[in-house]
């Protein structure tokens, strides 16, 4: 089956011309079936940048952007998504004080969401880290996740967030305190249990009963283009690849491939997901 009336959309991928595959893996994916990416900013050190202050981070979303330009030159249409991944707060930590590694971290996301304002981005990164740390430095990323929150707010923009493994079913109640809906609070490396909206990985094994039982979600890669780690987290070919082995196997029907990768990301990001012309290729 062919992916060529369905808009297919990777939720969560990386492109980075310098550590990476660069264009050729967003080739990949267009060759593949894909017409869409959301492509998320890196930390900070891909980019070599060791931040003391909010306006370093206009290096790594200047970059960003430009490397959205260049995907889009291979006919995707990409939307950027820019912040701070909630990483940094254990680098930071390292040279600071964790009040002033969260305060430094508000400040890139405050840089972050003028871009939003200005139209440059759609969406804004944040979160806390995905593995176990101190309770202090959990407090101190949770204050900058719910800053992030509050910018949402404040620009009308989803924000991705990059957490631990699970529900994060506490994000509801600050997001509600923050004054975010909480469908655009986007789960990044969800799993079913979320209450926020979720993101899968492509080949995540609950994808086709979600589909069927109408549940919202987005589909993505989390393709980090590293080639010190080829392949990581999955391919760039991964979304529309599996994608279309459901709808082969009857495990999806077109309207869940639309409702995927079509309406649920318009109606988060506030974006028009549409079939764009594939009539030329430019490679």
């Amino acid at each position: 089956m062919k992916l060529s009336g369905i808009p297919i959309t990777d939720d969560h991928i990386h492109i980075d011309p310098v550590n990476g595959r660069g264009i050729e893996a967003a080739k990949d994916f267009r060759r593949s079936g894909g017409t869409h990416i959301f492509l998320v900013s890196k930390p900070s050190w891909s980019f070599g940048i060791t931040p003391s202050s909010g306006e370093d981070y206009r290096g790594v979303f200047d970059t960003t952007l430009r490397v959205a330009d260049m995907v889009r030159e291979t006919g995707l249409v990409v939307y950027p998504v820019l912040g701070v991944h909630p990483a940094e707060m254990s680098r930071l930590a390292e040279r600071m004080s964790l009040d002033a590694a969260a305060d430094l971290m508000m400040a890139g996301l405050d840089l972050a969401a003028r871009y939003v304002e200005e139209g440059e981005a759609v969406a804004l990164k944040s979160g806390r880290p995905h593995y176990e740390v101190a309770p202090e430095v959990l407090a101190a990323s949770n204050a900058v996740l719910f800053h992030a929150l509050k910018l949402g707010s404040a620009c009308g923009c989803a924000v991705q967030l990059h957490a631990e493994s699970g529900p994060c079913a506490d994000v509801v109640e600050m997001a509600g305190r923050a004054g975010i809906p909480v469908e655009r609070v986007v789960k990044h490396f969800a799993t079913p249990d979320t209450p926020l909206t979720p993101s899968f990985i492509a080949r995540h094994e609950d994808i086709p009963a979600l589909a069927r039982a109408g549940r919202r979600f987005t589909m993505e890669s989390d393709y980090m283009d590293e080639n010190e780690r080829p392949g990581a987290v999955i391919g760039p070919k991964s979304v529309p690849r599996f994608t279309r082995r459901y709808l082969e196997g009857g495990l999806i029907t077109e309207e869940d491939a639309w409702r995927i990768h079509a309406d649920t990301p318009s109606r988060t990001y506030g974006v028009d997901i549409v079939l764009p012309s594939r009539n030329s290729a430019p490679f």
